[in-house]
């Protein structure tokens, strides 16, 4: 059965924290995708006392986590143990990395098989890096890097429906086919969120305030696999729009 996810930073124990754990308890959502920023190891036990179920989504490239150059070798590992240190105490059995910027694809095959952590899944990107001139390139963006990145590096693959779509406008292909293919590398989760179907960019817009079609894309993706909703949050202090958002992903897939 399909479960559905609320992403969160490990740094969000200050106002987003009671009330997912609130939203959970009112099963809005089953499990939280963690994004880790480096240096936060003491909170793991804030996040511990929730007794909820978590995925973890490494560091990228905003947090100087680079798997796609080799210079970035070393302090790619040192995040990787904090992001392992999360993960096996929270119980989690899935981590979400990305492939980096303005490197080598086989690189970042090469760096994931060296972590040699089943839990790992590799996450499609955008062509073009958000707020990034246009020289910039995100690895992960083509189908064939990420076919290598799978087969060499022996992880799975996490399908971003939105940076699918931007990443086909960049390489002019039709984004519903291109999300097609990519569902032949058998994702293990979906990122969702709404979007420009025109844009290069990502924009992880709140459900209805772009124009994909979202009946559509669930028909696409196999009926199984969870979905981490990766919507904006307009507030500091609530997650009214994460509820709205689910709610509507609930209806939708009923």
């Amino acid at each position: 059965m399909r479960k559905i996810g609320l992403k969160l930073w490990n740094i969000n124990t200050d106002y987003y924290y009671d009330e997912a754990i609130k939203l959970y308890d009112e099963k809005i959502f089953d499990y939280i995708e963690l994004y880790v920023v480096p240096g936060n190891l003491d909170l793991i036990p804030k996040w511990k006392e929730m007794k909820i179920p978590f995925d973890i989504h490494a560091p990228h490239f905003a947090h100087d986590m680079n798997l796609s150059k080799i210079d970035h070798e070393q302090s790619n590992y040192e995040k990787y143990l904090e992001v392992k240190e999360y993960a096996d105490t929270l119980g989690a059995d899935t981590i979400v990395f990305h492939g980096g910027i303005n490197g080598d694809y086989k690189e970042t095959a090469r760096q994931i098989k060296n972590f040699n952590d089943k839990r790992i899944i590799i996450e499609n990107k955008p062509y073009q890096p958000l707020r990034m001139g246009p020289d910039n390139k995100c690895i992960g963006s083509k189908y064939e890097e990420l076919k290598f990145i799978i087969e060499n590096a022996n992880c799975g693959f996490c399908l971003d429906i939105g940076h699918a779509i931007c990443s086909a406008n960049s390489q002019g292909i039709d984004p519903y086919k291109y999300v097609e293919q990519l569902v032949t590398l058998n994702p293990k989760r979906i990122h969702l969120s709404d979007i420009d179907t025109t844009s290069k960019y990502d924009q992880h817009l709140n459900y209805g305030a772009g124009n994909l079609d979202f009946k559509r894309i669930l028909n696409i993706i196999p009926k199984d696999i969870n979905i981490t909703i990766e919507t904006t949050k307009s507030s500091k202090t609530s997650l009214a729009d994460y509820k709205s958002d689910a709610i509507f992903l609930v209806y939708l897939t009923k």
